[in-house]
């Protein structure tokens, strides 16, 4: 009785956490050529690309994002690598699309078209999906990493004589969410599953080496986050070292996670306590990047005392009201901070918190990363902005 007790437990949970993951209502699907896709091989679904829209109903920020399943160009992991992301990005406000790309037997660069159509689609319907057109970005697991890493490093600025208001939009992604990808096909880590399936058989060097993608980082690739795992003999984590360092070396802003634990294919690693953190850290990376709010980062700079004296050393936060924004911060040396405009906070009432991380000193000191007691309210406005304030 004890043993059918528990079971009834673990399924209703299983049943709930389905339900919540999923939702109630059935997404729209939207075909992304809707007299059929170019080169299209049949009239299955397999041969339709579209999108799956899960629209942000509470609290929408404007922000977007596309969503590209993994599976080795095989398959689609569409639930775990699809939908549950979909659905944190809607508890944020963002608005996402899951998207139904073609596999094998299609092959490169049909996929790729389909990702880049998409992204000309969601920027073409920015009015009725109530999205930014200038704040669309595109996530993928795996190989659907894979295609969005291609995305990222293969894109134009759309055909401003084209008479499909779709086929004048850019495909050039905003920001780009990497989890566990497929980078390279030809380092001795590559994943040649997924080379086969979108290359097949005869796959030339120069294809290969054309979609090795941290081959192909440039200064113009948008923004990216990257989260891997130690564990991961699947895809190996080096993919996902590769492709951050190639955007470190270009100066493109990139932001890496590895994790210790885990294998391939953890989709959001519901209840690790470490792994499971990752798509929270990318949902703080959106903020922190300004992706989620309209606003424009200013520069800030100042004067911080303490007792009439300059803070030796020590930290400066501006924490928005608007939850969307991000918060401007900097060290504080011998009183001086800056905050360059690229790193600033947008217009808006921030609360000033400033933290003494106690005297430079050959040994121990005394009250060592204190918070200050008191709290300042300041504006920030568009132009330079300078604060100079002293603290009991």
């Amino acid at each position: 009785m004890k043993t059918a007790f528990v079971t009834t437990i673990v399924m209703s949970m299983m049943v709930f956490t389905n339900a919540f993951a999923t939702g109630a209502d059935e997404p729209e699907f939207r075909l992304l050529w809707s007299n059929g896709a170019p080169e299209a091989l049949g009239d299955k679904d397999a041969d339709k690309p579209g999108v799956w829209v899960y629209p942000a109903t509470k609290n929408p920020n404007g922000a977007a994002v596309i969503i590209c399943p993994g599976g080795g160009y095989a398959i689609h992991a569409t639930d775990h690598e699809g939908v549950q992301p979909a659905k944190y990005f809607n508890r944020i406000g963002v608005t996402a699309f899951v998207l139904r790309y073609r596999l094998s037997p299609y092959r490169h660069p049909i996929p790729l078209q389909d990702a880049q159509r998409a992204l000309r689609l969601v920027r073409a319907s920015a009015g009725e999906f109530g999205i930014d057109p200038h704040r669309v970005g595109i996530m993928g697991f795996s190989a659907g990493g894979h295609l969005t890493s291609t995305a990222l490093t293969h894109f134009d600025a759309g055909d401003a004589t084209a008479e499909n208001a779709i086929d004048k939009q850019s495909c050039r992604p905003d920001f780009g969410i990497l989890g566990y990808p497929v980078i390279s096909f030809v380092a001795d880590y590559a994943h040649k599953g997924s080379a086969k399936n979108l290359l097949g058989d005869k796959a030339t060097d120069e294809q290969l080496q054309s979609l090795s993608n941290d081959t192909q980082v440039t200064k113009d690739t948008p923004p990216v986050f990257l989260f891997h795992t130690s564990e991961d003999t699947g895809v190996p984590p080096e993919n996902s070292l590769a492709f951050y360092a190639a955007c470190h070396k270009a100066g493109v802003p990139a932001e890496l996670h590895i994790y210790q634990q885990g294998p391939h294919g953890v989709g959001l690693a519901n209840e690790h306590p470490a792994l499971g953190q990752w798509i929270h850290a990318a949902g703080t990376w959106l903020t922190q990047s300004g992706l989620l709010t309209t606003g424009k980062r200013q520069p800030v700079a100042g004067m911080i005392k303490q007792k009439g004296e300059p803070l030796k050393f020590g930290t400066v936060a501006f924490k928005p009201d608007d939850v969307n924004a991000p918060v401007g911060w900097a060290m504080v040396r011998n009183g001086q901070f800056s905050i360059a405009a690229n790193a600033g906070p947008v217009p808006g009432k921030y609360h000033v918190a400033v933290t003494d991380m106690g005297a430079v000193a050959p040994g121990p000191t005394v009250d060592d990363a204190k918070l200050s007691p008191a709290e300042v309210v300041f504006e920030i406005t568009e132009g330079s902005n300078e604060l100079s304030i002293d603290l009991p």
